[in-house]
Protein backbone atom coordinates (compact mmCIF):
# COMPACT_ATOMS: atom_id res chain seq x y z
CA UNK A 1 0.00 0.00 0.00
CA UNK A 2 1.29 3.22 -0.94
CA UNK A 3 -0.17 6.20 1.05
CA UNK A 4 1.91 8.85 -0.90
CA UNK A 5 -0.33 11.41 -3.22
CA UNK A 6 -0.83 9.70 -6.41
CA UNK A 7 -1.97 12.02 -9.60
CA UNK A 8 -5.58 11.37 -11.34
CA UNK A 9 -5.49 12.78 -14.95
CA UNK A 10 -9.25 14.01 -15.91
CA UNK A 11 -9.60 14.17 -19.71
CA UNK A 12 -12.64 15.06 -21.86
CA UNK A 13 -12.49 12.60 -23.65
CA UNK A 14 -13.09 12.76 -27.79
CA UNK A 15 -14.97 10.31 -30.69
CA UNK A 16 -11.20 11.12 -32.38
CA UNK A 17 -9.41 8.02 -31.99
CA UNK A 18 -6.31 9.83 -32.36
CA UNK A 19 -7.55 12.69 -30.00
CA UNK A 20 -7.57 9.76 -27.27
CA UNK A 21 -3.82 8.66 -28.37
CA UNK A 22 -2.66 12.10 -28.08
CA UNK A 23 -4.09 12.28 -24.59
CA UNK A 24 -2.49 8.75 -23.80
CA UNK A 25 0.68 10.03 -24.81
CA UNK A 26 0.65 13.18 -22.58
CA UNK A 27 0.19 10.93 -19.82
CA UNK A 28 2.80 9.00 -20.82
CA UNK A 29 5.02 12.11 -20.81
CA UNK A 30 3.63 13.56 -17.23
CA UNK A 31 5.07 9.80 -16.26
CA UNK A 32 8.57 10.22 -17.56
CA UNK A 33 8.64 13.58 -15.58
CA UNK A 34 7.56 12.45 -12.62
CA UNK A 35 7.96 8.61 -12.69
CA UNK A 36 8.09 8.67 -8.47
CA UNK A 37 4.02 9.45 -8.79
CA UNK A 38 1.40 6.60 -8.67
CA UNK A 39 -0.79 7.96 -12.11
CA UNK A 40 -4.57 7.30 -13.21
CA UNK A 41 -6.58 8.57 -15.81
CA UNK A 42 -10.07 8.98 -17.13
CA UNK A 43 -12.41 10.62 -19.28
CA UNK A 44 -15.25 12.74 -18.38
CA UNK A 45 -16.92 11.62 -22.07
CA UNK A 46 -16.59 9.62 -24.90
CA UNK A 47 -13.76 7.52 -23.93
CA UNK A 48 -12.84 4.25 -22.05
CA UNK A 49 -11.90 4.40 -19.02
CA UNK A 50 -15.05 6.66 -17.47
CA UNK A 51 -13.42 9.48 -14.47
CA UNK A 52 -15.29 7.18 -11.92
CA UNK A 53 -13.54 3.59 -13.42
CA UNK A 54 -10.41 5.01 -13.94
CA UNK A 55 -10.43 6.70 -10.40
CA UNK A 56 -11.35 3.24 -8.44
CA UNK A 57 -8.34 1.16 -10.02
CA UNK A 58 -5.83 4.29 -8.94
CA UNK A 59 -7.42 3.79 -4.86
CA UNK A 60 -6.83 0.48 -5.14
CA UNK A 61 -3.16 1.08 -5.00
CA UNK A 62 -3.85 2.73 -1.32
CA UNK A 63 -2.90 5.96 -1.18
CA UNK A 64 -3.77 8.39 0.90
CA UNK A 65 -4.36 11.69 -0.97
CA UNK A 66 -5.48 11.67 -5.02
CA UNK A 67 -5.07 15.26 -6.79
CA UNK A 68 -7.46 15.44 -9.90
CA UNK A 69 -5.70 17.53 -12.36
CA UNK A 70 -8.16 18.97 -15.33
CA UNK A 71 -6.59 18.90 -18.74
CA UNK A 72 -7.91 22.08 -19.28
CA UNK A 73 -6.70 25.16 -20.70
CA UNK A 74 -10.06 27.74 -20.83
CA UNK A 75 -11.89 27.04 -17.61
CA UNK A 76 -15.78 26.51 -18.69
CA UNK A 77 -18.17 23.70 -17.21
CA UNK A 78 -15.95 20.46 -17.14
CA UNK A 79 -13.87 22.29 -14.95
CA UNK A 80 -16.21 24.01 -12.80
CA UNK A 81 -19.37 21.21 -12.98
CA UNK A 82 -18.29 17.96 -14.15
CA UNK A 83 -14.88 17.62 -11.69
CA UNK A 84 -16.23 19.13 -8.74
CA UNK A 85 -19.49 16.59 -9.38
CA UNK A 86 -17.03 13.56 -9.92
CA UNK A 87 -15.05 14.53 -6.95
CA UNK A 88 -17.67 13.99 -4.87
CA UNK A 89 -18.64 10.87 -5.91
CA UNK A 90 -15.18 9.66 -5.22
CA UNK A 91 -15.48 11.14 -1.65
CA UNK A 92 -18.57 9.26 -1.12
CA UNK A 93 -17.02 5.69 -2.51
CA UNK A 94 -13.81 6.13 -0.79
CA UNK A 95 -14.36 7.84 2.32
CA UNK A 96 -10.66 6.87 3.60
CA UNK A 97 -9.59 9.10 1.21
CA UNK A 98 -8.55 13.04 0.91
CA UNK A 99 -9.47 14.08 -3.07
CA UNK A 100 -8.04 17.58 -4.01
CA UNK A 101 -8.77 19.57 -7.37
CA UNK A 102 -5.77 21.22 -8.75
CA UNK A 103 -6.12 24.24 -10.79
CA UNK A 104 -6.66 23.52 -14.90
CA UNK A 105 -3.67 24.58 -17.36
CA UNK A 106 -5.23 28.23 -17.63
CA UNK A 107 -2.25 30.81 -19.02
CA UNK A 108 1.00 29.46 -17.36
CA UNK A 109 4.04 30.57 -19.26
CA UNK A 110 5.20 27.04 -20.36
CA UNK A 111 1.72 26.45 -22.40
CA UNK A 112 2.14 30.25 -23.84
CA UNK A 113 5.62 29.26 -25.14
CA UNK A 114 4.21 26.13 -26.79
CA UNK A 115 1.67 27.64 -28.20
CA UNK A 116 4.26 30.42 -29.90
CA UNK A 117 6.10 27.83 -31.13
CA UNK A 118 3.10 26.01 -33.01
CA UNK A 119 2.45 29.20 -34.46
CA UNK A 120 6.18 29.81 -35.53
CA UNK A 121 6.64 26.51 -37.42
CA UNK A 122 3.10 27.86 -39.17
CA UNK A 123 4.93 30.94 -40.56
CA UNK A 124 6.76 29.23 -43.34
CA UNK A 125 9.93 30.59 -45.18
CA UNK A 126 8.63 34.06 -43.96
CA UNK A 127 8.11 33.40 -40.39
CA UNK A 128 6.54 35.70 -38.18
CA UNK A 129 8.71 39.38 -37.38
CA UNK A 130 8.46 41.53 -34.86
CA UNK A 131 8.64 44.56 -36.16
CA UNK A 132 5.63 46.57 -35.65
CA UNK A 133 4.26 46.11 -38.77
CA UNK A 134 0.56 44.77 -39.09
CA UNK A 135 0.68 44.38 -42.67
CA UNK A 136 2.58 41.00 -42.46
CA UNK A 137 1.20 38.47 -40.50
CA UNK A 138 -1.07 38.11 -38.15
CA UNK A 139 -2.29 35.37 -35.81
CA UNK A 140 -5.65 34.05 -35.22
CA UNK A 141 -5.97 32.50 -32.24
CA UNK A 142 -9.09 29.67 -32.25
CA UNK A 143 -10.84 28.08 -28.73
CA UNK A 144 -13.40 26.12 -28.64
CA UNK A 145 -15.51 28.62 -27.41
CA UNK A 146 -18.46 28.41 -24.46
CA UNK A 147 -21.48 29.93 -22.96
CA UNK A 148 -18.81 31.19 -19.82
CA UNK A 149 -17.65 34.65 -20.95
CA UNK A 150 -14.75 33.53 -18.12
CA UNK A 151 -13.38 31.01 -20.67
CA UNK A 152 -14.03 33.10 -23.32
CA UNK A 153 -11.93 36.24 -21.51
CA UNK A 154 -9.13 33.99 -20.68
CA UNK A 155 -8.84 33.06 -24.70
CA UNK A 156 -8.65 37.06 -25.51
CA UNK A 157 -6.32 37.10 -22.94
CA UNK A 158 -4.03 34.32 -24.63
CA UNK A 159 -4.09 36.22 -27.71
CA UNK A 160 -3.11 39.21 -25.58
CA UNK A 161 -0.33 37.86 -23.90
CA UNK A 162 1.16 36.08 -27.10
CA UNK A 163 1.22 39.41 -28.73
CA UNK A 164 2.72 41.14 -25.94
CA UNK A 165 6.68 40.20 -25.99
CA UNK A 166 6.83 37.83 -27.93
CA UNK A 167 7.12 39.52 -31.58
CA UNK A 168 3.91 38.14 -32.70
CA UNK A 169 2.36 41.93 -32.72
CA UNK A 170 -1.01 40.87 -34.05
CA UNK A 171 -2.91 38.27 -32.66
CA UNK A 172 -6.51 37.90 -32.56
CA UNK A 173 -9.11 35.62 -30.21
CA UNK A 174 -11.77 33.63 -32.21
CA UNK A 175 -14.30 30.66 -31.66
CA UNK A 176 -15.12 27.93 -33.88
CA UNK A 177 -18.71 27.47 -31.69
CA UNK A 178 -20.91 29.30 -29.31
CA UNK A 179 -19.06 32.36 -29.32
CA UNK A 180 -17.96 34.98 -31.73
CA UNK A 181 -16.61 36.60 -33.11
CA UNK A 182 -16.37 32.94 -35.47
CA UNK A 183 -13.17 32.01 -37.62
CA UNK A 184 -14.17 33.69 -40.80
CA UNK A 185 -15.57 36.76 -39.04
CA UNK A 186 -11.59 36.59 -37.09
CA UNK A 187 -10.12 36.08 -40.66
CA UNK A 188 -12.12 38.93 -42.31
CA UNK A 189 -10.78 41.23 -39.49
CA UNK A 190 -7.45 40.01 -40.06
CA UNK A 191 -7.97 40.90 -43.62
CA UNK A 192 -9.15 44.26 -42.87
CA UNK A 193 -6.18 45.54 -40.49
CA UNK A 194 -4.39 44.85 -43.55
CA UNK A 195 -3.00 41.32 -43.14
CA UNK A 196 -1.56 39.96 -46.51
CA UNK A 197 -1.07 36.16 -44.35
CA UNK A 198 -2.44 34.42 -41.27
CA UNK A 199 -2.05 32.07 -39.03
CA UNK A 200 -4.44 30.23 -37.58
CA UNK A 201 -3.48 28.74 -34.26
CA UNK A 202 -6.27 26.04 -32.92
CA UNK A 203 -6.03 26.38 -29.12
CA UNK A 204 -6.61 22.74 -28.58
CA UNK A 205 -4.66 20.01 -26.93
CA UNK A 206 -6.04 17.52 -28.62
CA UNK A 207 -7.53 17.01 -31.91
CA UNK A 208 -10.88 15.72 -32.92
CA UNK A 209 -13.93 16.69 -34.57
CA UNK A 210 -13.63 20.75 -33.77
CA UNK A 211 -9.80 21.27 -34.78
CA UNK A 212 -10.96 19.42 -38.31
CA UNK A 213 -13.21 21.96 -38.68
CA UNK A 214 -11.05 24.73 -37.99
CA UNK A 215 -9.10 23.55 -40.40
CA UNK A 216 -12.25 23.37 -42.96
CA UNK A 217 -13.47 26.83 -42.33
CA UNK A 218 -10.11 28.38 -42.52
CA UNK A 219 -9.50 26.73 -46.04
CA UNK A 220 -13.18 27.49 -47.05
CA UNK A 221 -12.35 31.26 -46.56
CA UNK A 222 -9.32 31.27 -47.75
CA UNK A 223 -10.94 30.16 -51.24
CA UNK A 224 -12.96 33.36 -51.24
CA UNK A 225 -9.94 35.55 -50.43
CA UNK A 226 -6.60 34.27 -52.70
CA UNK A 227 -4.83 37.53 -51.94
CA UNK A 228 -4.70 35.99 -48.15
CA UNK A 229 -2.37 33.50 -47.55
CA UNK A 230 -3.88 31.56 -44.57
CA UNK A 231 -2.22 28.54 -43.10
CA UNK A 232 -3.53 26.34 -40.28
CA UNK A 233 -1.25 25.78 -37.99
CA UNK A 234 -0.47 22.31 -35.41
CA UNK A 235 -2.90 22.45 -32.08
CA UNK A 236 -0.67 22.01 -28.53
CA UNK A 237 -0.65 18.29 -29.00
CA UNK A 238 0.98 16.06 -26.35
CA UNK A 239 4.18 17.80 -25.55
CA UNK A 240 6.97 18.48 -22.17
CA UNK A 241 5.29 21.76 -21.60
CA UNK A 242 2.81 20.57 -21.03
CA UNK A 243 3.48 17.78 -19.18
CA UNK A 244 5.35 20.25 -16.82
CA UNK A 245 2.76 22.11 -16.44
CA UNK A 246 0.27 19.32 -15.27
CA UNK A 247 3.02 17.93 -12.70
CA UNK A 248 3.40 21.54 -11.30
CA UNK A 249 -0.62 22.39 -10.69
CA UNK A 250 -0.08 18.22 -8.49
CA UNK A 251 2.81 19.66 -6.65
CA UNK A 252 0.57 22.83 -5.78
CA UNK A 253 -2.40 21.13 -4.99
CA UNK A 254 -0.30 18.38 -2.77
CA UNK A 255 0.91 21.82 -1.09
CA UNK A 256 -1.94 23.52 -0.40
CA UNK A 257 -1.12 26.55 -2.62
CA UNK A 258 -2.77 28.99 -4.75
CA UNK A 259 -2.94 29.82 -8.11
CA UNK A 260 -5.62 32.46 -8.80
CA UNK A 261 -4.18 35.66 -9.45
CA UNK A 262 -2.21 37.47 -6.63
CA UNK A 263 -3.88 40.09 -4.25
CA UNK A 264 -0.94 40.95 -2.62
CA UNK A 265 1.80 41.35 -5.41
CA UNK A 266 2.67 42.54 -8.68
CA UNK A 267 2.73 39.18 -10.46
CA UNK A 268 2.69 35.52 -9.65
CA UNK A 269 3.91 33.98 -12.98
CA UNK A 270 6.77 35.17 -15.21
CA UNK A 271 4.94 37.33 -18.16
CA UNK A 272 7.24 38.63 -20.60
CA UNK A 273 8.38 41.62 -19.95
CA UNK A 274 8.10 41.57 -16.05
CA UNK A 275 9.90 38.36 -15.45
CA UNK A 276 12.11 39.69 -12.74
CA UNK A 277 8.90 41.60 -10.79
CA UNK A 278 7.21 38.18 -9.69
CA UNK A 279 6.32 38.26 -6.25
CA UNK A 280 7.71 41.27 -5.65
CA UNK A 281 5.48 43.19 -3.14
CA UNK A 282 2.94 45.71 -3.62
CA UNK A 283 3.70 48.98 -2.30
CA UNK A 284 2.91 51.24 -0.44
CA UNK A 285 1.39 48.80 2.00
CA UNK A 286 2.61 46.17 4.32
CA UNK A 287 3.71 42.80 2.71
CA UNK A 288 5.28 40.43 5.50
CA UNK A 289 5.39 37.28 2.84
CA UNK A 290 7.83 36.24 1.17
CA UNK A 291 6.65 34.90 -2.34
CA UNK A 292 8.14 32.11 -4.71
CA UNK A 293 7.31 31.60 -7.73
CA UNK A 294 6.63 28.10 -7.52
CA UNK A 295 4.63 28.75 -4.35
CA UNK A 296 2.19 31.14 -2.80
CA UNK A 297 0.22 31.50 -0.02
CA UNK A 298 -3.07 33.67 0.75
CA UNK A 299 -2.44 36.23 3.11
CA UNK A 300 -4.86 37.58 5.22
CA UNK A 301 -5.31 41.59 5.00
CA UNK A 302 -4.55 42.96 8.11
CA UNK A 303 -6.98 44.09 10.62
Amino acid sequence: MNRSPALFIVGHGSRSAAGVAEFRALTGLVHAHAPHLALGSGFIELAEPHLDDGLDALVAGGPGHVVAAPLVLLGARHLKDDGPAFLARARDRHPGVRFSYAAHLGLHPLVLELAEERIRSAGGDHGIAGNGDRSGTAVLLVGRGSTDPDANSDLAKAARLLAEGRGLDQVEPAFVSLASPSVPEGLERCRRLGASRVVVMPYFLFTGVLVERIAAQAAAWAGEHPEVDVRTGPHLGADPHVARVVVERFDQAVAGTSVTPCDRCVYRVALPGHESEVGRPLVPGPHHHAHQSHAHHNHPFPA
